[in-house]
């Protein structure tokens, strides 16, 4: 039996915060805000301890101001959004840049919210929490279609193998096999085990997201429109084992 899911309240007070900011007063404030109700904060100085301490801590959430030394918030979005296991981390900017140019700037580079400052520490609080509730919304919706249909996809799989296994399957047809890149190989590996989109995810230390990406290229490189489909093009080519 299948453990009850995490009420998203409680999720969303064990949320992990990576909290990035040069002004001492404003970390201080923040962080204090923030573990009043609940969640576990984290701070850097700048844009490059942020990059530092989000690749060890994983967050559930970035706060970064704009203005930094030496890495400013635009170049940690970019290294967190071009980061293969950090890229849909949830964002906010929490700056004195407010000008509707600056915001408009901002979520054109992928920021999910923009706070101005001075802030409202309600305001604060309730965004951050309605940004990890919408994380968590997605990523529930995500496993739930991964899961759907697991049972039939993974008998589907043994058929396949079973029929290869016997010599029944058409023959390989002759032509140019494609160029996957080894995390792709690696993708299609466990699809070809029947491991659902979030088990790939976790042992390959990814997102669903990233998965569902690559399954995706799969289907193309290959020309299949489904993963039985894929799976019987790697197993008769012999692209796993």
């Amino acid at each position: 039996m299948s453990e009850p899911p995490t009420p998203i309240n409680e999720v969303v007070n064990q949320a992990r915060v990576l909290l990035v900011d040069d002004e001492p007063g404003i970390r201080t404030a923040v962080q204090a805000y923030l573990q009043d109700e609940g969640f576990d904060v984290t701070t850097a100085v700048d844009g490059e301890e942020g990059w530092q301490k989000a690749k060890q801590l994983f967050p559930d959430v970035v706060i970064s101001d704009v203005m930094m030394p030496r890495s400013d918030g635009y170049a940690l979005l970019q290294r967190l959004r071009e980061d293969e296991r950090l890229g849909g981390t949830p964002v906010i900017f929490l700056t004195a840049k407010g000008m509707t140019v600056d915001r408009t700037q901002g979520y054109l580079a992928g920021v999910d919210d923009y706070i101005s400052k001075p802030f409202d520490p309600d305001e604060l609080i309730a965004r951050v929490r309605n940004v990890v509730k919408r994380q968590e919304r997605l990523l529930a919706e995500a496993a739930r279609f991964a899961d759907a249909d697991v049972g039939q996809m993974a008998r589907q799989i043994t058929e396949i193998r079973s029929m290869l296994t016997q010599g029944e399957a058409s023959p390989s047809r002759d032509i140019s096999l494609p160029d996957f890149t080894p995390r792709e190989a690696s993708v299609l590996q466990l699809v070809a085990e029947g491991l659902m989109n979030k088990e790939i995810a976790r042992k390959l230390e990814t997102s669903i997201r990233n998965v569902e990406k690559y399954v995706s290229r799969l289907f193309i490189k290959t020309e299949t429109s489904s993963r039985t489909e894929l799976v019987r093009y790697a197993l008769e080519n012999h692209l796993v084992t």
